[in-house]
């Protein structure tokens, strides 16, 4: 008799997942995909008040939920968080930007960017990891990076700098953590219709740019995000670690 596979599970019930910078935009879509599948999710962000009003949306929905202030870039309290929990999932939203010419760019806009989407994400990487190795547990890391870390951008080279930094320290955390069952990879999204990507949609030259560069002929919805993101925090993924999800309409195909 034909014995047939099965389909890997997508469900996180039992599972608790973290996410940072869950507030808005695609760390709230992140929040929102995890959460329906059934993890229980700790959101957390700078702001209280936003925070507090995506949590309440998320247990309307009769979701487990729960918020938690973070100032990710302090590592006292990131270490703190992760030493208290280790998480099987941990979804890293928080990023940063400071768009203009290279020969513009400030050491202390370089300072800004880098702190948030290279140094926080690194140390945020080492304390899950090492939080769930402690616990003899399996898990997985999931950064939003960029389809930045592929390619060049207008006005982009400190963002570019950061997102490729991102995308070489996941390759070498990988091959680290492989051997414990911590997986970790990137979720690299085109331009997504946000409101901090609202003023370059507003800018007809920049608006033109990207809609030339997109295949599939739109912007990209928060809701493109999430289905890479729940793929990669399920077991349907388990054999993935130490790569890339390009959700990029075709972006980096030329």
């Amino acid at each position: 008799m034909t014995q047939l596979p099965r389909t890997p599970s997508f469900s996180l019930s039992g599972k608790t997942a973290l996410v940072t910078g869950a507030s808005s935009g695609i760390g709230l879509g992140c929040a929102v995909a995890l959460a329906e599948a059934g993890a229980h999710v700790v959101c957390a962000a700078r702001g209280a008040e936003r925070l507090t009003e995506a949590v309440s949306a998320l247990q309307a929905q009769g979701w487990s939920a729960e918020g938690r202030v973070l100032d990710q870039g302090n590592l006292t309290a990131l270490q703190a968080l992760f030493d208290a929990q280790a998480f099987d999932v941990v979804v890293n939203s928080a990023g940063t930007a400071r768009h203009g010419p290279a020969v513009e760019t400030t050491p202390e806009d370089f300072d800004a960017v880098t702190s948030v989407n290279l140094r926080s994400a690194y140390f945020l990487s080492a304390y899950a990891a090492k939080a769930l190795m402690a616990a003899g547990r399996p898990g997985s890391i999931i950064h939003i990076s960029s389809q930045m870390g592929h390619v060049g951008g207008i006005d982009r080279a400190l963002y570019c700098a950061t997102k490729h930094g991102l995308e070489g320290m996941v390759k070498a955390m990988a091959i680290e953590w492989g051997k414990q069952g911590v997986r970790i990879n990137t979720v690299c999204p085109t331009f997504i219709r946000t409101p901090l990507t609202q003023s370059t949609f507003d800018n007809p030259e920049r608006a033109a740019w990207i809609m030339d560069k997109i295949k599939l002929n739109r912007v990209g919805e928060v809701e493109d995000i999430m289905g890479a993101v729940l793929y990669l925090a399920s077991e349907a993924s388990g054999l993935v670690t130490g790569t890339s999800m390009l959700i990029d309409g075709g972006w980096t195909a030329d």
